[in-house]
């Protein structure tokens, strides 16, 4: 497909999008099925173009004067691509399966620069009914943050210590040009493609076969490592997912102790039976799914509890930028139930002297600080440790940056503070 060709297939995606409200990467599947005749470099050129207009349409939108499919395409690869209008407008020749010649509006549109004066929701790319949110938790700082959400993230990996070293690691992968990640010294991280280029697929390689390494984000790695789990603990991951913070506590207790994996969801917990297997993960057991006498049956017995809660994910905007556009104040008051349930649940479980550990992949003060505030109140038996005390408990070999939602005893990872997706962390110590 010439350049052109994937452009208007990056339309008639955004287009399927905006009629339809559903995940881009069905839209994707569904446009590839109908279009076979399409590469795989094709394919993911396209995927790039529809995610990468994704994820500053509001700019885009704005500085166009147009919030449509081809508008956003254009703005894209002018912004985010490299192009000069002119090479957008060569491109744009209405000829077979190119879009239609630009129009005059469209041509200014993609010279026209975002005014300082214009609202921060649109400099930031985040939807507009969360500017209040984004302030109270960033401050000045609130276009920043958002920005660097609308960003494209790299490849982060963590080595499996069962099986690995990070040298390893890095010598495996060494014609994706890695590097160790600043904070995490478990971290390895690939930059982001530019442009058309395609995704790395590190799941194919020899090393993620052989179970050296995981595809997980240098902030979630941080937060794991933060909740303090030992060898010869016993330690439950309550909303174990597919298992990627299970895989890393096993590591980290050297497969000693007893690990418990728990999720109610039935299939997202499916893939950790593979994923123990190949990490060489023995210390772990996986409860059933939902079986609530199971839990009922460690109550007190915990050393550590980590509950990933359930979260809007707006932290992760950068790997998945079309749900910020989904995202609703229904959806955000659903997750704060699920959360403030899993969080009495959590609570039960811990035994005297053990902690808690309440992470989420969210920026939300609603989502973290208030819920944690709420837990303080309903349960006076716990404490917070300051985040400080447990960087240095963790030997975090990295300086950490300052706390980026300044409450000073919870932590708050970004792109622009840390480098990382959005995760907080918050460690909760029962009396």
């Amino acid at each position: 497909m010439t350049p052109a060709a994937r452009a208007s297939a990056a339309i008639e995606v955004l287009a399927d999008l905006a009629t339809r409200k559903r995940p881009a990467a069905d839209a994707l599947k569904d446009w590839g099925l109908a279009h076979r005749f399409a590469g795989s470099g094709d394919r993911a050129a396209i995927g790039n173009l529809v995610f990468d207009s994704l994820r500053k349409r509001a700019s885009f939108a704005y500085a166009m004067g147009d919030d449509s499919a081809r508008g956003l395409v254009l703005r894209t690869l002018t912004s985010s691509w490299g192009l000069t209008p002119d090479d957008v407008a060569v491109l744009a020749d209405g000829g077979r399966f190119a879009p239609p010649p630009l129009t005059p509006d469209e041509i200014e549109g993609l010279k026209r620069e975002i005014p300082a004066d214009a609202p921060v929701s649109i400099r930031g790319d985040f939807p507009a009914w969360l500017e209040p949110q984004f302030e109270r938790a960033f401050g000045v700082h609130a276009e920043e943050e958002g920005a660097g959400l609308a960003a494209r993230a790299p490849v982060d990996l963590r080595v499996n210590t069962l099986k690995a070293t990070r040298d390893k690691v890095l010598h495996a992968l060494r014609r994706f040009d890695p590097a160790a990640t600043p904070h995490s010294p478990l971290g390895v991280r690939i930059p982001p493609g530019l442009g058309s280029s395609r995704s790395l697929h590190v799941e194919a390689e020899p090393g993620h076969g052989k179970g050296w390494y995981e595809v997980q984000d240098e902030g979630s790695q941080l937060a794991t490592l933060l909740a303090g789990a030992r060898p010869k603990q016993q330690v439950l991951d309550l909303c174990a997912g597919a298992g990627g913070k299970t895989l890393g506590l096993a590591a980290i207790m050297e497969n000693t102790g007893q690990l418990y994996a728990y999720d109610s969801d039935r299939i997202r917990l499916r893939p950790i039976f593979e994923r123990l297997k190949r990490a060489g993960v023995r210390n772990a057991q996986v409860l059933d799914p939902g079986d609530t006498q199971e839990l009922a049956g460690l109550e007190g017995k915990m050393d550590r509890v980590v509950v990933d809660a359930p979260c809007t994910g707006s932290g992760v905007w950068r790997r998945r930028p079309d749900a910020k556009w989904r995202f609703s104040p229904q959806m955000l008051e659903a997750r704060l139930a699920e959360q403030r349930a899993v969080l009495d649940r959590a609570a039960l479980l811990v035994k005297p002297g053990g902690r808690l550990a309440y992470i989420t992949c969210s920026v939300l003060p609603q989502e973290n600080r208030d819920q944690v505030e709420a837990f303080l109140s309903r349960f006076p038996q716990y404490s917070i440790v300051p985040w400080p005390d447990l960087w240095s408990a963790a030997s975090l070999s990295a300086a950490p940056p300052q706390s980026a939602d300044g409450f000073g005893k919870t932590l708050l990872m970004t792109p622009r503070s840390f480098g990382t997706d959005g995760f907080f962390v918050a460690v909760l110590e029962r009396k």
